[in-house]
């Protein structure tokens, strides 16, 4: 069935995917700390699902759910043809009791996880520290494994190639020095995301005759997304003038050079920005967004980007928006509200579910049979699969505005 692609239409048809109950929500009560958590399945489709595991204070299931659907959306693009699902545990990450809880957590979850979910590293949980070796902990061969076991089926074989696979593209370390500032150091994981986010704004000003050189680029969040994406714009020659997370951030009008964003990706403290004259954060949030930049990169948590910062932006020159974050307006609604759409009617906003694809995407990748796991392989695949999306909403319409209105509509027709 094909989605119309008015704004009342599309809107219409994401309010009713939005409000559809999940098929599966699985809830945690952890004695021992007062943790809580959740896995939300919004959907069996293909068999099985798919979405990563995140921790933070104060998160609900109301979250995780519109976590699980944003999935959904994304395989949509990506790929494989499963449905969405997220699991989310309010828990404060700097407790030291956070890898206590995690063990406990996927201990309970590990069902799940052999039959027909599968999952991954989110916020502030991560891929290769935590959820591999606890889960492997547990008898899982790769946390993807129930995707392997529900959406692939019977054969045998077919299944112990894709996780063998999965096994050796995920975890790998990076060599070639086109996807890396130093060989050996850093894993798939580690810079996917990153790099599928600075992709889809190169493809973005690619379909539409243009390029990344010297556009100016503000950063929100300095963690293994919005750290990758900023290092991998920078060596295309954009100009990061500002960073801005939680902890500070930096303000340099003039561009920081691709070597010294090189440096600020390489000596960054888990997901803190490092910096010798860091600006406080009450000074950076109030100065930053009437900095002028071309290129915005929401990468921090969800739902932090308020109207006021667009307009802001927009008043300054922005042309992109490129959201590395999921779900990173400040709106209620789980899909396109008021912020989103008032944001995707001013700038070119590159959707979640195609800018943040990426490890997703691998996954995919991984998970077909004789898929070539050299770092070029892998990377070019995240790439191809992004420009592809980029594309398709460019066919549908060549305007630089309602670019998220037009991905929504022509994923929904892929999942009606």
């Amino acid at each position: 069935m094909e989605v119309k692609e008015s704004g009342a239409d599309m809107r219409a048809a994401l309010r009713r995917f939005e409000e559809r109950a999940p098929e599966i929500v699985f809830e945690w009560h952890d004695v021992p700390t007062g943790a809580r958590g959740w896995v939300v399945i919004n959907s069996l489709r293909g068999g099985a699902a798919g979405g990563g595991t995140r921790m933070r204070k104060g998160l609900d299931r109301r979250e995780v759910e519109s976590l699980a659907k944003t999935m959904e959306v994304k395989f949509s693009v990506c790929g494989p043809p499963i449905g969405g699902a997220k699991s989310g545990i309010d828990f404060d990450p700097a407790d030291p009791r956070k890898h206590a809880v995690l063990d406990r957590w996927y201990k309970a979850v590990m069902p799940l996880l052999k039959t027909y979910y599968g999952t991954g590293g989110d916020l502030n949980v991560d891929e290769l520290h935590d959820v591999i070796p606890i889960t492997e902990r547990y008898g899982l061969r790769h946390p993807q494994e129930g995707v392997v076991n529900g959406h692939i089926g019977s054969q045998e074989a077919v299944k112990l190639q894709a996780i063998q696979q999965l096994r050796t593209g995920v975890s790998k370390l990076v060599d070639d020095l086109e996807y890396v500032p130093v060989a050996g150091r850093y894993a798939v994981a580690d810079m996917i995301t990153g790099w599928g986010v600075a992709e889809s704004v190169r493809h973005f000003y690619r379909v539409h005759k243009g390029n990344v050189d010297g556009k100016r680029v503000i950063v929100q969040g300095w963690g293994n997304v919005a750290a990758a994406a900023g290092y991998y714009l920078a060596q295309q020659g954009a100009r990061i003038v500002g960073i801005i997370d939680r902890h500070g951030g930096a303000l340099r009008p003039e561009g920081f050079s691709a070597d010294e964003v090189r440096g600020l990706f390489m000596d960054k403290e888990g997901n803190k920005l490092r910096l010798q004259d860091m600006v406080p954060f009450e000074e950076v949030n109030a100065r930053v967004w009437d900095l002028g930049a071309e290129v915005f990169l929401p990468c921090a948590a969800s739902r932090l980007v308020t109207r006021d910062q667009v307009d802001r932006l927009c008043a300054a020159g922005l042309e992109t928006i490129a959201s590395g974050a999921n779900v990173p307006f400040a709106d209620p609604e789980i899909f396109y509200g008021p912020i989103a759409e008032h944001a995707d009617g001013r700038v070119s906003v590159i959707p979640d579910f195609i800018a943040n694809c990426g490890m997703a995407r691998v996954f995919a990748y991984c998970m077909r049979p004789g898929a070539d796991l050299s770092d070029r392989g892998i990377f070019e695949d995240v790439s191809t699969t992004i420009g592809n999306a980029l594309e398709k909403v460019h066919a549908r319409d060549g305007a630089r505005t309602h670019i998220t209105r037009m991905a929504f509509a022509i994923a929904l027709e892929q999942l009606s």
